[in-house]
């Protein structure tokens, strides 16, 4: 049963950090292009970055560009999102996953980040 675990999800100060990972169980992340989305308080989905399956295309929303970087560790079945100076407007519930395309869509349970004082 595929099975996508979100992790590293905190409480953090503006101008911290916090690195979210994505682990994966009957599920290769390296197969395909992968995901971070993310929902605010009282907001929609966000898409946040997607990484290709050479792990060398990457790409970022407007509102994260040179603060988050996303990432892939093929050896340890392992996604992650590494996020810096974080504001308060990047407080949202981070998720992991591919959208349906020709395979399935799977998405995990999320991890909580709030950025606050």
């Amino acid at each position: 049963q595929v099975q996508l675990v979100e992790s590293g999800g905190g409480l953090v100060q503006p101008g911290g950090s916090l690195r979210l990972s994505c682990t994966a169980s009957d599920f290769t992340v390296a197969t395909y292009w992968m995901y971070w989305v993310r929902q605010g308080p009282g907001k929609g989905l966000e898409w946040v970055s997607t990484i290709d399956t050479g792990g060398d295309k990457l790409f970022y929303a407007d509102s994260v560009k040179g603060r988050f970087t996303i990432s892939r560790d093929d050896a340890n079945n392992t996604l992650y999102l590494q996020m810096d100076s974080l504001r308060s407007e990047d407080t949202a519930v981070y998720f992991c996953g591919k959208p349906p395309t020709r395979t399935p869509g799977y998405w995990g349970q999320g991890t909580q980040v709030t950025v606050s004082s």
